[in-house]
């Protein structure tokens, strides 16, 4: 059992490091008075025994997540990370366990597939595939490398791609599996839905083959960062928000709505949620439809030189 820490130079308004990572799911149990300490910092939430984390993947709970703004809202990205019980994280894992985790993939997404059509690419396939479009996976950054996460890479790693497109599920990544929605417009409620129904469907697969994902009551989904832990998900919405980005009031405005904000282009930002737990998936995502759409308000106000401060929040 190993815990990696590294630094963080991030803010709200680009990306933030949680600082750490585990070796396993046991490090959380063990080592329980660093990553308390760790998730009380960077998810305000304190760590209770007997608080359960809850749980929503009933994505008809969503509201608003399909009728934003297309001029301001660009596009959107659902995703969630899972790790299966009994093996080490990316950070600690041996090349034979991460072989294994593949294997246990390869039977479940070939039954998800039955109902689900995708195919699975490992790195080689997948390169092989994409070089016509100029597309090529390159290796991890060195970051990655270092803390042993992209370690014998890129043996047993893998992409299952939905075959209308909507889904992707990373195998071996970061993490042992990761889905994935995006989509080219800023229909959350679509991309929440691809997410929640094929989640489910997976985590059954898993169970039936005796691998089932890694869960504490106190802690919900447990993953190699703390700030993935609870419900391992995040929600973004890609917006132009040229007016807003440079206003001196944009940072307090972030924190009071819990946002991230990062740059992608000019003018154009990416918002996610901060916390992943203590909320569940649909109040998190609800979280950032909210927020989205308060922020295009505050845009088209500020398009018009008007005042804003009655759309403010209260700080919370």
């Amino acid at each position: 059992m190993r815990v990696f820490c590294f630094c963080d130079t991030g803010t709200r308004e680009g990306p933030l490091a949680v600082g750490c990572l585990a070796g396993d799911a046991q490090s959380y149990i063990l080592f329980c008075t660093f990553f308390d300490r760790v998730i009380e910092a960077y998810h305000s939430y304190k760590v209770v025994p007997h608080v359960i984390q809850q749980s929503d993947l009933n994505y008809d709970n969503l509201k608003g997540g399909d009728d934003f703004d297309h001029i301001y809202a660009v596009s959107c990205e659902v995703s969630v990370v899972r790790c299966v019980e009994d093996y080490c994280f990316p950070t600690h894992i041996s090349r034979g366990e991460r072989r294994e985790l593949l294997t246990v993939a390869k039977e479940a997404l070939a039954q998800l597939s039955e109902e689900f059509p995708g195919k699975l690419y490992s790195m080689d396939e997948l390169n092989e595939e994409m070089k016509d479009k100029g597309i090529i996976m390159d290796a991890p950054p060195p970051s990655l490398m270092k803390f042993g996460v992209s370690r014998d890479w890129p043996d047993a790693r893998a992409l299952w791609v939905s075959e209308d497109g909507t889904l992707a599920i990373w195998i071996n990544m970061e993490d042992h599996v990761r889905l994935v929605s995006s989509r080219n417009d800023a229909n959350v409620q679509e991309a929440f839905a691809a997410v929640c129904v094929n989640l489910v469907k997976l985590e059954a697969l898993y169970k039936k083959l005796r691998r089932p994902f890694v869960w504490k009551p106190h802690l919900g989904w447990v993953v190699s960062s703390p700030a993935e832990l609870g419900t391992g998900m995040k929600a973004s919405i890609t917006v132009r928000l040229p007016h807003l980005a440079a206003h001196s009031r944009l940072r307090g405005l972030l924190s009071r709505l819990r946002l991230r904000m990062e740059a992608t282009d000019p003018d154009v930002y990416k918002l996610s949620n901060v916390e992943s737990i203590g909320l569940t998936e649909v109040e998190l995502t609800q979280q950032v439809v909210d927020g989205v759409k308060l922020l295009v308000r505050i845009e088209k106000r500020l398009e018009q030189d008007d005042c804003f401060d009655d759309l403010l929040p209260a700080q919370k």
